[in-house]
C-alpha cells in the first residue's frame, strides 16, 4: 500500500523510543497509517502508558477488559471530559445526551427502549433486505467495472438500513453520511476549530431534521412497530399520550436517534472497507474464504479483531484504585486501546497474523460489559453479508488506485479505495 509518511524503523530501539514519547495530542502521520508497531512496543515496555496530560493509555488486552468490565469504578460520563473541546455548543449536547457516553440508570432506560431493533428475530427480518441491497451494488459494481469500495460499496450499506430503521425517506438521505463524519470526527484527541465547528453544522442540521420528521410522523398518524423511531417517538415527550416519568425528553430522543446513525455507520462501513483491504493483503486468505464460504464468519471475526473500526474507549475513574499495578487517584481518565488490546500477544497468539480459524477469538471489536455495542449482531450480519457476497461475485479484486485514509485516530478505515472488479 502507498504510505503517507515513511515506514516505521527496523531499529527496535527507536519504535520503543517512540513508544515511550506515545501522547494521543500529538499524533505522528505514520502512526495514523498503521499504530501497530507503536502498540507492540507498549505491549513489551510500557502496558499503563501515562501521557503529559495526566492520562493513561491502556494496551493490555486483561486491563483494557478489566474496565469496560466496572462501570462502577470507571464511569462512561463525559460531562466533564467534553467541555473543554465542546463548551455548551450543540455537540456538547449530543455527546453528553447520547447513549454511549451515560452510566445508569440512564443508560439502562434508553438501551432497553433500543433492545426490540436489535434481536434474533429483528436482525431475522433485516438480514433479506440487506442481502438484496448488496447484490444490487455489486450489480452496479459488475457494470463499472471500477468503483469506490467505500462511497460505492461500504457506506451505501449501513446508510441504507439506518435509514430504513429511523423511517427516513429514500430521498431525503443525501446527507446522512455527512453529517455522522462530521459529529464523530469531533470526538478525535485534538479537535480543530473546523472540525468543531462542521460538527456543531452537522447536529444542528441533524436536529432540524430530525424535529420535521417526527413532526410529519406524528401529523399522519403512523406507526411502525418494526421501526425504531416508532418506538423512541412513543417513549418521549413527543407522544401526547405518554406521561410517564421515564419518558424520552425531546432533546434525548433527538440525540438517540443521531446515534443510531452514528454507530450504525460509521464502524460498520470501516468494518466493510477494513475488511476486504486485509484480504486483497493477504491473498491467502481471500484464496482460503473464495473455496470454503463458510469461514465468512470466522473472517469478518478476524478482521474486528485485526483492524478494529473503534480503536479507542475512555473512562474516568470514580474513586481511587489500581490498574495493571499501577495506583491511580480519583478521576484519572484512561484511553482503552482496542486496537492494541486485539493484537496483545498474551491474548492472540501471533496477532499481526490473518487466520480466519482463530478460535477463541474474544476481540473487543464491540467492548464488553455494560457498553457492550447493542448493534453488534447487525454489524457482524452486515459485514458477512456485505464481505461474503463481494469476494464469491467477483475472481478479480484488486486495487484501481491508492486508498486515503480517514486520518484519524479513534475510527480507523478509509475515506476511499479505488478498486477494479471482474
Amino acid at each position: 500500500m502507498t504510505q503517507v509518511a515513511p515506514l516505521w524503523p527496523n531499529d527496535p530501539v527507536a519504535v520503543r523510543e517512540a513508544a515511550m514519547a506515545f501522547d494521543l495530542k500529538h499524533l505522528e502521520p505514520r502512526f495514523l497509517e498503521d499504530p501497530y508497531p507503536l502498540y507492540r512496543a507498549l505491549h513489551e515496555h510500557d502496558p499503563v502508558h501515562p501521557m503529559p496530560d495526566g492520562s493513561y493509555f491502556l494496551s493490555r488486552y486483561d486491563d483494557c477488559v478489566a474496565v469496560y468490565r466496572d462501570a462502577h469504578i470507571w464511569s462512561s460520563d463525559k460531562r466533564v471530559d467534553f467541555r473543554p473541546n465542546f463548551a455548551e455548543s450543540l455537540l456538547y449536547e449530543h455527546h453528553t445526551t447520547s447513549l454511549v457516553f451515560n452510566d445508569p440508570p440512564y443508560h439502562t432506560r434508553v438501551r432497553k427502549l433500543l433492545a426490540p431493533a436489535f434481536t434474533p428475530r429483528a436482525l431475522r427480518g433485516l438480514q433479506p433486505r440487506v442481502e438484496v441491497l448488496v447484490d444490487r451494488l455489486l450489480d452496479r459494481a459488475a457494470a463499472y467495472g471500477t468503483i469506490d469500495l467505500i462511497d460505492d460499496f461500504a457506506s451505501a450499506i449501513p446508510v441504507q438500513l439506518i435509514g430504513d430503521m429511523l423511517g427516513v425517506p429514500q430521498d431525503e438521505r443525501g446527507p446522512l453520511r455527512g453529517w455522522s463524519l462530521a459529529i464523530l470526527g469531533a470526538l478525535e484527541p485534538v479537535l480543530s476549530k473546523d472540525q468543531l465547528d462542521r460538527g456543531v453544522r452537522a447536529v444542528a442540521g441533524f436536529k432540524d431534521y430530525l424535529v420535521d420528521l417526527i413532526g410529519r410522523r406524528l401529523a399522519e398518524g403512523r406507526r411502525e412497530e418494526s421501526e425504531i423511531l416508532s418506538v423512541l417517538i412513543g417513549a418521549s415527550a413527543f407522544d401526547p399520550a405518554n406521561a410517564s416519568e421515564e419518558r424520552l425528553s425531546e432533546v434525548e430522543l433527538l440525540h438517540n436517534c443521531i446515534f443510531l446513525l452514528n454507530a450504525g455507520h460509521e464502524t460498520t462501513t470501516n468494518l466493510i472497507g477494513n475488511g476486504i483491504d486485509l484480504l486483497l493483503r493477504h491473498p491467502e486468505a481471500l484464496a482460503a474464504l473464495r473455496a470454503e464460504p463458510s469461514l465468512i464468519d470466522g473472517a469478518v471475526e478476524e478482521c474486528l479483531r485485526m483492524e478494529s473500526s473503534n480503536q479507542l474507549g475512555n473512562r474516568r475513574a470514580t474513586r481511587d484504585t489500581t490498574l495493571g499495578g499501577v495506583a491511580m487517584a480519583d478521576g484519572t481518565y484512561v484511553h482503552i486501546g482496542i486496537g492494541a488490546a486485539n493484537r496483545d500477544p498474551a491474548q492472540f497468539p501471533d496477532p499481526d497474523r490473518l487466520d480466519l480459524r482463530r478460535q477463541p477469538n474474544r476481540h473487543l471489536a464491540f467492548g464488553t460489559g455494560i457498553h457492550a455495542c447493542a448493534g453488534m449482531s447487525l454489524a457482524r450480519m452486515e459485514g458477512q453479508v456485505a464481505i461474503g457476497k463481494l469476494v464469491q461475485r467477483f475472481r478479480t479484486i484488486e486495487q484501481a488506485g491508492a486508498p486515503v485514509r480517514g486520518g484519524r485516530a479513534r475510527f480507523r478505515g478509509f475515506l476511499h479505495y479505488p478498486v477494479r472488479v471482474e
